[in-house]
């Protein structure tokens, strides 16, 4: 069996996958490969022409964005993922990202490499005990953020989801928000955990910012493109926002002179919310398994694209 694979995993789970075939990661090979894990490539349409022997593809996560899901159907060939398998490594990540930006930590930094003696007033923070923190999608990663946040900080929760039901937030211990909007207007902190789709592509912008509470904080750790991030600019800039953080931007890695990071109360980090080696070690292996268990024709428990019944 070729595989290829020109992304990281963990070491132990391609141990395991150097055990029962050959790892690839030349491209121009890449049409003799079997399998394939996707972690951050886009295998387009365009790619998948390419893929003459393809009988699998293992996507790293949860993230479907990153595969053309039709083409792989029409083409047969199956798609497998791991979901919410990284959902406590990225909202622990989200949670240092909400705490630098209510308290300044990166920016903070900055005056101190500068020099600067004057800081008690450009570091004021914002205290998050008794604030609301706003949920803006509610899968595995949002449910351990409320956790997080409720339990640990004194938190009240308020969440909105197309899956969400007033009895289902009861039971997840957080308020009901019947849509963005109704979140938004209400929470001093706001989080989006989202799939990128045709949907949710810039759900995020000028006026949904406008319809946050002045000095509120914004998170994005699901994908870049959910986010207008022009509007984001002008939201910080013009101290709409009091601080947004993001791990992602809409065209990665983002450029040294992005806007964005420019501006004194903006946290960012390289897309690296699930990069833990708990993380990694049950991503690696789910892939890995799975591309054996199709191989094998065996029912994978991730089934996504090409599987029946």
């Amino acid at each position: 069996m070729k595989v290829f694979l020109c992304e990281h995993i963990h070491p132990d789970a391609r141990r395991k996958l150097e055990a029962h075939g050959e790892i690839i990661d030349d491209w121009k090979r890449i049409s003799e490969c079997y399998a394939l894990i996707n972690r951050n490539l886009q295998i387009t349409a365009q790619v998948m022409a390419e893929l003459k022997s393809m009988k699998v593809i293992a996507i790293h996560g949860t993230g479907t964005d990153g595969v053309d899901l039709e083409e792989a159907a029409r083409r047969g060939i199956k798609v497998v993922y791991a979901p919410h398998r990284n959902a406590v490594s990225v909202a622990e990540h989200i949670a240092g990202l909400i705490l630098s930006a209510a308290r300044k930590i990166v920016y903070a930094r900055r005056l101190i490499d500068a020099g600067e003696t004057d800081v008690l007033s450009p570091l004021c923070g914002m205290e998050l005990r008794g604030k609301t923190l706003g949920l803006i999608g509610m899968g595995g990663i949002a449910k351990e953020l409320a956790k997080i946040f409720r339990d640990g900080f004194g938190m009240r929760i308020v969440a909105t989801s197309p899956s969400l039901t007033p009895q289902r937030a009861e039971a997840l211990g957080v308020d009901y928000g019947p849509d963005l909007a109704a979140v938004v207007r209400q929470a001093d902190v706001v989080n989006i955990s989202v799939p990128l789709n045709a949907q949710t592509r810039d759900m995020i912008n000028a006026e949904v910012f406008s319809l946050m509470k002045p000095g509120a904080i914004f998170v994005n750790a699901s994908r870049g493109a959910v986010v207008d991030e022009a509007a984001l600019y002008n939201a910080l800039h013009s101290g709409r926002l009091f601080a947004a953080a993001s791990d992602v931007f809409a065209s990665e890695p983002a450029p040294p002179d992005h806007p964005l990071l420019s501006l004194p109360n903006f946290v960012a980090t390289p897309h690296i919310a699930s990069n833990t080696e708990d993380a990694l070690r049950r991503l690696g292996f789910d892939c890995v398994d799975q591309i054996l268990m199709v191989m094998a024709g065996e029912m994978p428990p991730f089934p996504l694209v090409g599987f029946s019944g």
